[in-house]
């Protein structure tokens, strides 16, 4: 197993280099890794993986119901949705299945929701349902006044998005895949059958490449000659919600989509939070994730009316995240053969979904280009700590504390995890190297005190660890 993160690179010729070590970059390593014939890299430019878009979205396991008909999104969302289903189911990924509603507050809107179940339909998705008012209130008793009906989507549901993209890269470097971190790449240069990268730790050798660089995978494009798309950041700013807001709804709330996206939403998280966002702010800025003022009133405004007690509950947390939009309304992946190249562009917020999906495309791309793939082996299963509020937290199991009694001492007691919890994340296979990745990993300082409490406690843990 080898994850690095300083010092030089390795001098060795990989078959195969993945840039972008988000949700989709570590869902293509894994897939690569059920070959073990092959070399393969993940080169990340920050010091852990998931720390872009992958961190900061709504995190919901779509259906793909409102995907437009006939793309590659639509078709990578409704295969990668189940997979990922099941996948979580095996490996331990916090998954609830609350449903969405999708709520018309006018006539026009109301008008909207017969098409949006045909386009549900044309999509293979078969279990959207019309309500009325009566039901719908009923269902949602919190709701605003005024909603004239919704359409019923029972297939939505919400998704841990920090340990489906640990998962992946945990499997992957288990299998061998090598993780380098810190190596943000800024050059990239095709000769001789190969493609070098020059890095901040070096040279990186490999005779095919995977650009999933994300934000700057128009970037890295550039450097092969290509201008197919640009990316034009979307700043989604989001408010999250104590846990106490957790009783004011049963479903993801959603508005009909425009062409901006999918609008505000409120939606439960399986934190047990409640989150209400995102914006969708265009933007040429590919470092602006701070919040706004401006943004923050806009979404309390819509929020207002959705949910109005959601506004006199506490808020845990603001944060934003960037999109990677691009000019047209699809994935932009696309294999160049003559270069032994693949790019995955225009990744947007269902990326978290279709990344199983989007990584055996890829595989085959990567087969198109000239990779000969070798055998497949099936992979270990990877077992993840659970980070779902419904689920059973260690501290909870008698048994596994008798055991060992570091599981029973609660460090941060808003998110109720535990020394041992801590101690398991730092010698784990992908390990965090600041407290920000210790959250992602155990929810840790993240709680309704975000960390005002157990700051102390966490940081001494991981200094002693030599993290």
């Amino acid at each position: 197993m080898t994850v690095t993160a300083n010092g030089p690179l390795p001098s060795v010729s990989y078959d195969v280099a993945v840039v972008g070590a988000g949700v989709v970059g570590c869902a293509i390593v894994r897939e690569l890794a059920r070959h073990p014939g092959l070399r393969v890299a993940l080169v990340e430019a920050q010091d852990d993986v998931g720390q872009g878009t992958s961190k900061a979205n709504t995190a919901i396991l779509h259906t793909g119901f409102d995907a437009v008909p006939g793309s590659l999104e639509a078709r990578l969302v409704r295969e990668g949705s189940r997979q990922l289903a099941a996948y979580a189911v095996e490996s331990g990924i916090a998954v609830e299945p609350v449903g969405a509603l999708l709520v018309a507050w006018d006539e026009e809107q109301l008008a909207a929701l017969p098409r949006l179940a045909e386009k549900a339909a044309r999509n293979e998705y078969f279990d959207t349902r019309p309500i009325d008012p009566s039901e719908l209130h009923e269902r949602e008793p919190h709701l605003g006044p005024g909603a004239l009906g919704a359409l019923h989507v029972p297939g939505e549901k919400v998704i841990c998005p920090w340990t489906t993209t640990l998962a992946y890269a945990t499997q992957a470097v288990r299998h061998g895949v090598d993780l380098h971190l810190n190596s943000p790449v800024r050059e990239v240069s095709w000769w001789d059958g190969a493609h070098t990268l020059t890095t901040a730790r070096g040279p990186l050798r490999t005779r095919h490449l995977v650009n999933a660089a994300g934000l700057h995978a128009d970037t890295l494009d550039r450097h092969l000659g290509h201008h197919d798309f640009t990316v034009a950041p979307r700043r989604g700013q989001l408010i999250v919600f104590d846990k106490f807001a957790r009783d004011l709804l049963h479903h993801i709330l959603l508005p009909v989509p425009t062409a901006l996206g999918k609008g505000v939403l409120v939606a439960p998280t399986v934190y047990g939070n409640v989150l209400l966002g995102p914006t969708a702010e265009e933007s040429d800025d590919k470092r602006a994730t701070g919040s706004t003022a401006e943004g923050l009133a806009l979404l309390r405004e819509k929020g207002a009316r959705i949910l109005p007690a959601l506004l006199d509950e506490e808020v845990t947390a603001v944060y934003a995240g960037l999109r990677a939009a691009t000019e047209q309304d699809d994935y932009r992946i696309t294999a160049h053969p003559e270069q032994a190249y693949v790019t995955v562009g225009g990744i947007r917020s269902t990326g978290l979904t279709a990344s199983m999906a989007i990584a055996t495309h890829v595989s085959a791309l990567l087969a198109d280009t000239g990779l000969d793939l070798g055998p497949a082996r099936d992979l270990e299963p990877v077992r993840m700590p659970n980070l779902g509020d419904a689920y059973p937290r260690p501290h909870q199991n008698a048994r596994l504390v008798a055991a060992d009694p570091e599981y029973g001492t609660l460090v941060c007691h808003c998110e109720r995890v535990s020394r041992g919890e801590i101690r398991d994340a730092l010698a784990s296979t992908v390990p965090p190297r600041n407290l920000d990745g210790l959250r992602r990993r155990t929810r840790a300082r993240a709680g309704r005190c975000q960390g005002f409490y157990c700051g102390a406690a966490v940081r001494e843990l991981m200094e002693g660890a030599g993290t």
